[in-house]
Parts: C-alpha cells; sequence; structure tokens
C-alpha cells in the first residue's frame, strides 16, 4: 500500500513537470495510434464517453460533437491545459475531473464506451483501473486501449525489465506484460493491432462482458 502510494505521489509530480512540453514531446508521434483509437470507438451520437487519463487533451478533436466525453486525470496541472483546448475548440459537451483512475467516483454502468490511450501503463494500479473502466461501462459497451506493453521478444523484453524502475520514476511502465493482465481483468480484445513507430503500441478493442 506505501508502494502504490509512492507510485502515484511519482505519477503526479511526473506529468506536473510534463504538463507544459507534453503536447510537443508526445503528440506528432503518438497521433496514429490516437486517430486509430478514436476510429475503433465507433462513437455514436449522443453516446456517454469516459476517456481516462485524458491528459492535456490531445484527443479532444478527434470526438465528434455529438458526443457526451468525460476525461479524467489525476493530474490538475495536465487538465489545465485541456480546458484550454476545450476554451478553443469551443466544446460544450466536455466534462473533466480530477480523479483517481482506480477508485472512480461512477455509478456502475454510466458509460457507453471507455478510452484510454497511453495510460494503463502509466497508472500505480493498471488492473484496478481496467476493473473500474469495466464496472463504469454498460454490458455490451466497448473498451478501447491504446498502450505499449512488455515486448515477447526475449531480448527487448529483459532490456525493458532492466529500465523498468528508472521508466516508473518517470511515470510510466516499461514491461507491463498484457496477456495476464486482461486474463485477470476478464477483457478478450476482439481487435488486436499494432501502431505507431516500428509497431511499438498495441491497440485493443473488447466488449464489456459482464
Amino acid at each position: 500500500m506505501v508502494d502504490a502510494a509512492l507510485e502515484k505521489r511519482q505519477v503526479k509530480r511526473a506529468y506536473a513537470l510534463y504538463s507544459p512540453i507534453y503536447d510537443f514531446i508526445f503528440d506528432r508521434i503518438f497521433h496514429p495510434g490516437r486517430v486509430a483509437a478514436l476510429k475503433a470507438l465507433d462513437i455514436q451520437p449522443d453516446d456517454r464517453i469516459l476517456e481516462v487519463g485524458i491528459g492535456t487533451g490531445l484527443n479532444l478533436p478527434l470526438y465528434p460533437p455529438r458526443c457526451r466525453l468525460t476525461g479524467i486525470d489525476l493530474s490538475d496541472k495536465m487538465l489545465e491545459k485541456a480546458q484550454e483546448k476545450i476554451e478553443e475548440l469551443g466544446l460544450g459537451n466536455v466534462t473533466l475531473k480530477v480523479m483517481d483512475a482506480s477508485a472512480m467516483d461512477f455509478a456502475d454502468n454510466e458509460f457507453d464506451q471507455a478510452l484510454a490511450t497511453y495510460v494503463i501503463s502509466a497508472v500505480p494500479d493498471p488492473l484496478g483501473v481496467l476493473r473500474e473502466m469495466r464496472r463504469v461501462v454498460k454490458p455490451g459497451g466497448t473498451i478501447v486501449i491504446l498502450n505499449h506493453f512488455r515486448s515477447q521478444s526475449r531480448l527487448v523484453g529483459t532490456f525493458e525489465d532492466l529500465v523498468s524502475p528508472l521508466c516508473t520514476r518517470l511515470g510510466w511502465k516499461s514491461n507491463l506484460p498484457m496477456e495476464p493482465l486482461l486474463k485477470d481483468v476478464g477483457l478478450a480484445p476482439e481487435l488486436s493491432m499494432k501502431v505507431n513507430l516500428l509497431n511499438g503500441w498495441r491497440l485493443l478493442r473488447c466488449v464489456n462482458r459482464k
């Protein structure tokens, strides 16, 4: 419990530092994956969408106007940047909340779909976050995850294990295993594809079967 609390503080501190330069570093490199993730959601008019770890709001321009979007993030500094984008884009359908994604203040089955882009490896409790996403998404709803997971290559995976302590201090996990995590939370992808530079990230679309 102490370790989790310490990691949460490290994550908040890291992303508070990243917030002024986050868009410059992460926008263009990861944009193809973001586009693919929003396409995988297949949002319908008036859908209630939850974006976990919305950060500075890089996905905001990709959402259709006729959906109801709620974005949460642990970092208030990141959300300040997202709020600026909401005002610049004139979006009246978006609500932002500072919230721990592993203990959400939402009712069961509150959302039609949920999205987490580049988030699951950046939270202290990935299993808890995915369980909460399942809880707040209605039965039959869609959960889309875009993330880097530990490589199945023995050489690359070993390297990711070695640099994991450093990466954790920087705010993310380099060696998060995909299959055990999905099995523990009860998610089975109906779509799984590699995206971005060198196909280093995995896009997953799952139906929330409760």
